[in-house]
């Protein structure tokens, strides 16, 4: 019997298609094997008890492994709950890692919006509050618009409200470039996993809400974590994002 492996190709071919590979011909026979099962989110709800404290000790551990790195580094904070809480443990355990004794044992954070935007004003708090290094980089709208082809080359998709939430990042990632910066920590995943946006509200039962945070969980890299990577990629900034692990 004689074995051939067998080259493929993805030209025209079907995603479905992709995921296989082509092993070997034997006889003239091809053989088609899944390379690759990727273990989806379990749609059951656990029966495992919640508990505070382990989820807080896991999210802590999160944040403290991505401090490890040999580059400049900051927070990207908005006015919301999950970046502030990625900002206050990195904060924390910054002056204890490798990192602060190359950059400092306080963490640099940085927010963008528009002149007089309610999330300057709020990630301003959060930074006096936890007494991080902020910096405020302000657009107008007119650089907005200006920038949207630049958005849409780069994140390479015309959704609307990706390429609208992309933008601002699209433009911090360019001035933390211009400061040297080379990785950034984000706060994407938390509302998909907590069931942070206002509709999980109006979820039926426990079973419903579960569905929907794995269907959430799911399709973030056509979203968020796209927007998150290919923002920040564009100009050559890693994203790091804890709530993810």
């Amino acid at each position: 019997m004689k074995l051939r492996v067998v080259t493929w190709r993805t030209n025209n071919w079907q995603l479905s298609i992709l995921r296989r590979v082509i092993s070997l011909s034997l006889t003239r026979r091809t053989l088609w094997l899944r390379y690759y099962n990727p273990p989806w989110f379990d749609e059951t709800v656990p029966a495992e008890p919640y508990d505070p404290l382990k989820l807080r000790h896991a999210f802590e551990e999160s944040v403290i492994k991505r401090l490890i790195t040999d580059v400049p580094f900051g927070m990207l904070l908005s006015d919301g709950l999950d970046s502030s809480l990625v900002a206050a443990v990195a904060q924390q355990h910054q002056a204890g890692s490798k990192a602060a004794k190359q950059w400092g044992s306080k963490l640099h954070s940085f927010c963008v919006g528009l002149e007089g935007s309610p999330d300057l004003k709020a990630a301003r708090e959060v930074a006096n509050y936890l007494g991080t290094v902020h910096k405020e980089f302000h657009f107008t709208a007119q650089e907005g618009l200006d920038a949207i082809s630049d958005v849409i080359y780069h994140i390479e998709t015309y959704d609307v409200t990706t390429i609208g939430a992309s933008t601002p990042m699209f433009l911090m990632s360019r001035k933390n470039k211009a400061l040297g910066v080379k990785m950034v920590l984000s706060g994407e995943g938390s509302d998909e996993i907590f069931g942070g946006y206002l509709y999980f509200h109006e979820a039926p039962n426990k079973e419903e809400l579960h569905k929907e945070t794995c269907r959430k969980l799911k399709a973030l890299h056509l979203y968020d974590c796209l927007r998150a990577n290919k923002s920040t990629s564009a100009w050559g900034l890693e994203a790091r994002v804890p709530f993810l692990d």
